[in-house]
């Protein structure tokens, strides 16, 4: 998680009580990244049957592998297994403070794989690594950052990969 700590004034010289005024910030600008740096995201993100439940309620997604026992114990899995969106969103979702805190928006997503099932139970880890960074050349404060996210069991059994790119300002054109 990039953390970063921000003097926002305050104190005895402008009227306030003694000590600085500090704000945490969160996340990068487009300065930040780097190609071939990896980020990795934790803490990781136990994934409950109830997490599953509500999020296939959620998605109206009515496929009984993830939510019928009977049904999923007579798959090949032999219990139900976690919807790929939670898993996605999930993946996503730890990588945020690395990848896109700061974003202004994702431009695009590709190249999504899930090599194995994720289970309730499972906790789940991520990292990604900078693939490209390039200036946008229709918005000159922001750049354009190429990641690939890769998603991980407790075990280290990889069970998503993506590549997603993000439209990140530049350094002085974020908002706090």
């Amino acid at each position: 998680m990039v953390r970063n700590i921000q003097d926002v004034g305050g104190g005895a010289e402008s009227g306030g009580t003694a000590g600085r005024r500090l704000r945490e910030s969160f996340g990068r600008c487009y300065e930040d990244f780097a190609p071939g740096d990896i980020y990795e995201h934790r803490p990781g993100r136990t994934i409950s049957e109830a997490d599953n439940t509500w999020f296939t309620l959620l998605t109206m997604n009515q496929h009984p592998l993830h939510f019928d026992h009977a049904y999923a114990a007579r798959s090949e899995f032999g219990r139900p297994i976690v919807n790929s969106a939670l898993t996605l969103s999930v993946v996503t979702g730890l990588s945020v403070s690395d990848v896109s805190q700061k974003a202004v928006a994702n431009l695009g997503w590709t190249d999504i794989r899930m090599p194995a099932p994720v289970f309730h139970g499972d906790t789940l880890t991520a990292e990604s690594e900078v693939l490209d960074v390039r200036a946008s050349a229709s918005r000159p404060n922001d750049g354009i950052v190429t990641v690939e996210t890769r998603g991980f069991k407790q075990d280290g059994t990889l069970v998503i990969s993506y590549r997603r790119t993000v439209l990140v300002p530049r350094r002085g054109h974020e908002i706090d």
